[in-house]
């Protein structure tokens, strides 16, 4: 091809970045150096703090030593070791599933869920606040999807109800990333229900952290076990590892594994992070999580911002440029936080996100505080 056909192939690249920059939304990797850092980070996902935990580190190390440092195959192939298998009771004894199928991630999870029960003849509901992942299993879902306004139960409602489809599958997260906010699933529940419809709930960020045990938000509001219930969960929070699983009736996993194209087509999940999210598991405990809401509370008390049932503290900002400002400020002064800009949240609602951790100290929710308010 002549040098400048391909010059202008990707010709608007930087078009496209210039126009980022003056909204405030362009994005760029920052490399984070081995060992305990100086700063404060508040803006990862370890919500337990067992990243470094030594059992977990060491079961990943272990694995690696007996598996190797890769799955080698897909899990129908090669990719399936005794950990995989051990890894999914756990999970699905924590939350009170009949069985779980581990994805090697949990964007995976869920494009694997939500193509898998759906396609032409399903009329899949979504809610206007859900994460990337299953916005874009949807966009795969080959079936009729309807977008409804956040937390608009009534609106799920009514589009179910007034569906030609035969097959119908609800949608959403059970904590918004973006706010820390619980899904109303509950009321989700009895739509489905009364709908005949399946209700498929993210648990990303609520498994390890809501409820008194961690058993994720479906269990807090007693829809563990129920057969119209499939649940997602990413490995890589909590569980301080990687990988995604989906969780639900014995049937399911079976269906999942002959026809979820994310699990059939995907090199399985690496020994040794099935290892360390194994051990994870194993340290999730009452005492722990306890810790972790207590810490939630103390830093959203700290910032003068109302309390979630969740480990995720926003603080609005409200323009994406001034809230990536101020989180290059909090970072310049010791203390990492997360910064929510457009397409993650809607214009104008850009926002600070800081994650409690079990392993906080008052120490270091104070400094927190001291230094996002004096950023903002």
């Amino acid at each position: 091809m002549h040098p400048d056909l391909t010059q202008a192939a990707l010709g608007w690249l930087p078009e496209a970045a210039a126009a980022r920059r003056a909204a405030g939304i362009e994005r760029s990797l920052v490399a984070r150096p081995p060992g305990v850092e100086a700063v404060l980070d508040l803006a990862g996902n370890d919500y337990l703090g067992l990243s470094r935990h030594p059992d977990v580190v060491s079961a990943c190390a272990r694995a690696a030593r007996e598996y190797g440092a890769g799955a080698t195959g897909s899990r129908l192939v090669t990719g399936t070791t005794v950990l995989h298998e051990a890894l999914e009771q756990g999970l699905a004894d924590l939350v009170g599933a009949a069985s779980a199928l581990v994805f090697s991630s949990g964007y995976l999870a869920n494009l694997g869920a939500v193509t898998a029960l759906s396609g032409p003849g399903t009329l899949v509901v979504s809610d206007a606040g859900n994460h990337a992942s299953l916005v874009d299993a949807c966009r795969l879902s080959r079936a009729r999807v309807v977008v409804v306004g956040h937390g608009r139960v009534d609106e799920v409602e009514h589009a179910l109800a007034h569906r030609p489809e035969p097959r119908a599958l609800i949608v959403t997260d059970a904590v918004f990333s973006s706010t820390g906010r619980l899904a109303p699933l509950a009321a989700l529940h009895d739509v489905a229900q009364r709908t005949g419809a399946v209700l498929l709930i993210d648990e990303a960020h609520a498994l390890g952290v809501v409820g008194p045990h961690g058993r994720g938000a479906a269990a807090a509001s007693g829809l563990a076990g129920q057969p119209d219930v499939v649940l997602t969960a990413t490995l890589s929070k909590a569980l301080a590892s990687a990988g995604g699983a989906v969780l639900g009736a014995s049937s399911l996993r079976q269906h999942l594994v002959s026809t979820a194209r994310s699990f059939i087509f995907d090199t399985g999940l690496a020994p040794p992070s099935a290892g360390a999210a194994l051990a994870a598991l194993q340290l999730t405990t009452p005492a722990r999580v306890g810790a972790l809401h207590r810490a939630a509370r103390s830093l959203a008390d700290a910032l003068d911002v109302p309390r979630t049932d969740s480990a995720i503290v926003p603080v609005h900002v409200g323009g994406a440029a001034a809230a990536a400002a101020a989180r290059d400020r909090c970072e310049s002064r010791g203390v990492r936080v997360g910064c929510f800009r457009p397409p993650s949240v809607p214009q104008g609602q850009s926002c600070l996100r800081l994650t409690a951790r079990a392993d906080l100290t008052a120490v270091q929710i104070a400094l927190a505080a001291q230094v996002v308010r004096g950023a903002r």
